[in-house]
């Protein structure tokens, strides 16, 4: 008996480009994607069958499993972006297929998905394009709109939690690779982040005591470890909870031993040598997003990304192996699933008229609102660098990273790629690096974090 598909990809197809062109958003191709999701916990109801498999997408040419290389690279090129494409096609890039993330538990920490489920439908946009809760207070935690309907709502999403954590502390591990596919720099930093509001492991949402919180949505800071030639360089930024302002941006410089503040425009520029990362990079989300403008959704599809399982961890210190490039050491070797659906997403830097990009596009998997590429140009409108990043939660058949009571989620790696220069700066969390800091999430109520990290005496006494 031959089996009729009632929704195969060009039912899914012309429902995604209707829904772009009629320029409303709720996700899911069945029925509105959230709902179901909060209710049955799976997103697998949102979707055909033929966009939860690869193999089901791809009439069998592709499996679970099957490793994607410049040989077959053919078979997948309309779920790919031109970045990615070019990567296989000429640097020997490759990946292997695994299954997509049904389960939505997977894809969020714990205490986050709670928040967002409980505080589904309070948030309001005012007239700036501000995110408030419906009883005019900032905002209380989660998602604020996990049924994005535009532009600004879904860059909301991104931008009001980074980790989507109360506290991060992210071990980190960067490599700089030049042209020539030669590793120039190797950096061990830490980069912290501390919610002022939408606090989720508060069940109340609320901000930081004794005013830290008045008008602050985030406290950022990073802060080098290793080599010795940057140990003790370090960032702090913070973010008032007013989209339209830029964050106060401070660094501590051992060579001069003391702290000093930046100018906003700094955000374009790398933070240490050989690094081509931009602090306006991070999380495709960083700067305050109404000092961009002109958002738009212009497309949504299928897409191969790492946005649900990413995490490494089979390896030590869960750091991928390496290829491709010119010293065959440049991609991290990575898996990367069929997303049933990304939304694809435009802004240009109208508060930044310095800045070296003209558009960012980014791709945001329509399940959790993270994304898997945000692509960047340059003044001419020549495509510049690509950001593509890892997330997942950490666990991996009996290994497991343990958030309070439940498995951590988080990024895992990230790539970011000058495909003008073809310089590659390649980021991966790892357990712990030099000085005793390890990756860990909602360490404490926020005061003891607060003052350790998200101060300049902070950044004064981690540099000395």
């Amino acid at each position: 008996m031959v089996h009729i598909r009632k929704y195969d990809f060009d039912y899914s197809k012309r429902h995604f480009m209707e829904k772009t062109a009629k320029g409303f958003g709720t996700a899911g191709v069945l029925g509105a994607l959230w709902p179901i999701a909060a209710q049955s916990g799976s997103i697998q109801k949102a979707y055909p069958d033929e966009l939860l498999s690869i193999e089901a997408y791809t009439k069998g040419k592709v499996k679970t499993g099957d490793w994607i290389d410049k040989e077959n690279i053919e078979l997948v090129q309309d779920l790919v972006d031109p970045a990615l494409y070019r990567q296989v096609t000429q640097d020997g890039r490759k990946f292997q297929i695994q299954p997509t993330t049904l389960e939505v538990d997977k894809m969020y920490p714990h205490e986050f998905l709670e928040a967002t489920q409980n505080n589904e439908g309070r948030a309001k946009l005012d007239e700036v394009g501000n995110t408030w809760t419906d009883d005019g207070s900032q905002w209380i935690g989660g998602l604020p709109f996990p049924n994005a309907q535009n532009g600004v709502e879904v860059i909301s999403n991104m931008t009001l939690s980074w980790g989507r954590h109360d506290q991060s502390m992210y071990a980190v591990l960067a490599d700089a690779v030049n042209a020539e596919g030669d590793i120039v720099y190797n950096y061990k930093l830490v980069w912290a982040e501390q919610a002022s509001t939408g606090r989720v492991s508060d069940p109340n949402g609320t901000e930081l005591t004794g005013g830290r919180g008045d008008g602050i949505m985030r406290y950022q800071s990073t802060w080098f470890t290793a080599p010795n030639d940057v140990k003790g360089t370090a960032f702090l930024s913070v973010w008032a909870y007013d989209q339209r302002k830029f964050p106060d941006l401070y660094g501590y410089l051992p060579a001069f031993k003391r702290v000093r503040r930046f100018p906003t425009n700094q955000r374009f520029e790398p933070l240490v040598a050989g690094l081509n990362f931009y602090l306006s990079d991070a999380w495709a989300a960083g700067d305050p997003y109404l000092t961009w403008g002109n958002y738009k959704i212009v497309a949504r599809q299928p897409y191969l990304g790492s946005s649900g399982n990413g995490w490494m961890g089979e390896h030590e210190d869960w750091v991928p192996e390496t290829h491709g490039g010119p010293k065959d050491d440049t991609y991290y070797t990575i898996r990367k699933e069929l997303i049933p659906e990304v939304i694809i997403l435009e802004a240009e830097p109208t508060g930044f008229p310095r800045a070296p990009y003209s558009k960012k596009r980014v791709y945001v998997d329509a399940r959790n609102m993270v994304f898997p590429q945000m692509l960047t140009y340059d003044r001419r409108g020549e495509m510049f660098k690509a950001g593509e990043p890892g997330f997942g939660q950490y666990k991996m058949g009996d290994k497991v990273v343990m958030d309070g009571s439940h498995p951590a989620w988080s990024w895992t790696w990230y790539h970011s790629h000058d495909l003008q220069g073809n310089t590659m700066s390649r980021f991966c969390q790892t357990q712990s690096v030099e000085g005793g800091y390890a990756s860990e999430y909602n360490v404490d109520t926020g005061d003891e974090f607060y003052a350790s990290y998200m101060t300049s005496s902070a950044m004064r006494r981690l540099g000395t």
